[in-house]
């Protein structure tokens, strides 16, 4: 498959409102009525970065993949195929709701759920900020990144490689303080854009269904500025203040109403994937992101 990039992700919500409140005056991203009482949030040109979905849980559900024709969507399906992949195409309904031409949706082996799609509608309604963000940097190179579970994790990660088309950016190994127990691996994927990672997967569960996104902004007053307004609305904080040894991302994360988390940050890599080397990097950060805050493991 020759994905380009993080479309889109979509969030299941018990609580619309909550969502509202957290996408506008948090993120500062526009929250704008979507299907079946639904919302779109807003982050750029695009209709939708973020679908909020009604639901009975708070969970993450889907992550989007956007190819660049009607060809290579065909030639995503017939990958599909050949694998050996279950996989159902998006009725007319649902391709509305994700604003696209067309849509194939499958799920990997430890149960994610992914579309590819192609052919995005716009309505050309700029994005404005409701509290002045000025822009989140997404275009070519996708909306940001997602951290998937992969507790099936070989299988996930080579389903990774194989299916879906994702290169290896590189390994971390987390390996527990002590005899606390097995090294985890997670592995960071980029596609065919210049982001170090589109997708990494964590050979762990996540009840929530995704350990995080990223999203970014364009420079540290920015990610400060929404470190405050997570103080001010009492968010939860699941990591402070750091910046990463293998995306170089200053960048801070905290818990979205749907129960993953969201990595707000700014001054991430831009590769040259002729000339990267793919290594195990050995510490997270190479300064801050105490992940002990919120009590939770996050990479």
């Amino acid at each position: 498959m020759n994905i380009r990039g993080l479309a889109y992700v979509v969030a299941q919500t018990t609580d619309t409102a909550k969502w509202k409140a957290y996408a506008e005056n948090v993120l500062g991203m526009m929250a704008l009525p979507g299907p079946a009482d639904g919302l779109r949030i807003k982050m750029d040109e695009r209709q939708f970065r973020i679908a909020v979905e009604r639901g009975t849980r708070d969970a993450y559900t889907a992550s989007g993949w956007e190819v660049g024709s009607a060809q290579d969507f065909d030639a995503a399906v017939q990958t599909l195929q050949a694998h050996g992949v279950a996989h159902e195409r998006g009725d007319a309904a649902l391709c509305e709701a994700r604003c696209v031409q067309a849509l194939v949706a499958f799920q990997d082996p430890s149960g994610n759920r992914h579309e590819v799609v192609w052919g995005f509608k716009s309505d050309f309604t700029r994005f404005n900020s409701p509290i002045g963000v000025p822009r989140f940097i997404t275009g070519d190179i996708g909306m940001g990144h997602t951290v998937l579970p992969a507790p099936n994790f070989e299988a996930t990660r080579a389903f990774a490689n194989e299916v879906m088309g994702f290169g290896l950016s590189d390994i971390f190994n987390f390996k527990p303080a002590g005899d606390g127990g097995p090294v985890v691996p997670i592995h960071f994927l980029h596609c065919a854009n210049a982001r170090h990672h589109s997708l990494a997967l964590a050979a762990f569960p996540v009840e929530a269904g995704c350990v995080h996104i990223m999203v970014e902004v364009d420079d540290v007053p920015e990610v400060g500025r929404a470190l405050d307004r997570m103080r001010e609305h009492q968010v939860l904080q699941t990591a402070t203040l750091g910046q990463h040894t293998n995306d170089r991302m200053i960048s801070f994360y905290m818990r979205t109403p749907s129960g993953f988390d969201v990595e707000v940050g700014c001054g991430g890599a831009v590769i040259d994937w002729n000339a990267h080397i793919a290594h195990e990097f050995t510490k997270v950060s190479l300064w801050g992101h105490d992940f002990s805050v919120g009590n939770a493991t996050r990479a």
